[in-house]
């Protein structure tokens, strides 16, 4: 016989309805929608850069110094950078690795620090606790992006190892929480009857607890996503992310820096797509947050 969890028992309504339902609780918050649209709009742009862009080959080794340090313009609406490349252009295949690097990231971290979070709290106040808890409180006692710096300090240059310096630093958020929500959930009714029943624990952990973790481990997904992208862009900025000629966000606003005030547009309008990325992503991971409380309820 299989145990119920609590969170995994449709309405009567079917799934249909069920989803009807959740979309129409995240659509009553405006901001939500306006970051779902950053967030489709910026999603658009990275996968069809190469068709949207106006000048495609500007992505590249690409080099035309007649049209150096063009204003905003007709011809180029966000203007030229130094060497002659279109800012629109190069921002849209910049959005390919801002994305890229958050989902990456998230995919790397999200499974082991799930994986060790439902352990250690199922199994608390024993010694698989106390090891993966003890070694989790030492990575989250070392500020973030100093041990990004760090690692990436220490590895070549470039935006695989940016990936794996943030991916070894990020894990151990996903462990805190669901760690904080497994020890919650195994002195739940539904997990005593797995267990009194004799379901094996691989069953009780993957199937009994982890279903009811699914909807605040999404939301924080969601919020990382922003986070990632940023400290992207941070480790781009001083030369250890994307590395050029690549339009890595990061990197166009720090080559654009030596040239401010007279040539804002060179930084400003990357900095601004930096902004809308995160804050689309932030507005995105409000609205769900809000959407999963009031299913909740």
């Amino acid at each position: 016989m299989s145990v119920q969890t609590k969170s995994l028992s449709l309405p009567k309504g079917g799934t249909r309805d069920r989803l009807g339902r959740s979309w129409y609780k995240f659509s009553r918050n405006t901001m939500s929608i306006v970051g779902l649209g950053f967030v489709l709009l910026v999603t658009f742009l990275a996968v069809f850069a190469p068709l949207v862009a106006p000048y495609p080959r500007h992505a590249g080794k690409f080099v035309d110094f007649a049209n150096a340090s063009t204003p905003p313009g007709p011809r180029y609406l966000l203007g030229t950078d130094v060497m002659g490349r279109d800012i629109l252009s190069r921002i849209f295949f910049g959005f390919r690795f801002s994305l890229m690097m958050g989902v990456v990231v998230l995919a790397l971290v999200v499974p082991p620090g799930v994986t060790l979070g439902l352990i250690a709290g199922y199994y608390q106040g024993s010694w698989i606790d106390t090891v993966i808890m003890r070694i989790t409180d030492i990575f989250l006692a070392v500020p973030p992006l100093i041990l990004a710096l760090s690692i990436c300090s220490v590895l070549t240059p470039n935006l695989f190892n940016a990936m794996i310096a943030v991916s070894l630093m990020w894990w151990p958020w996903y462990t805190r929480l669901v760690y904080g929500l497994a020890s919650t959930l195994r002195n739940e009714f539904f997990v005593k009857s797995a267990e009194t029943m004799g379901a094996s624990r691989f069953h009780i952990i993957f199937k009994e607890i982890l279903p009811n973790c699914i909807s605040p481990i999404f939301t924080k997904m969601s919020l990382d996503m922003a986070w990632v992208i940023l400290l992207g862009a941070s480790l781009s900025f001083v030369g250890l992310g994307v590395q050029p000629p690549r339009p890595g966000l990061g990197t166009m606003v720090a080559g654009g820096s030596d040239y401010l005030p007279e040539q804002w547009w060179i930084s400003v309008f990357p900095a601004l797509a930096i902004v809308v990325v995160v804050v689309g992503f932030n507005l995105l991971g409000d609205g769900l947050r809000d959407m999963f409380a009031a299913e909740e309820v």
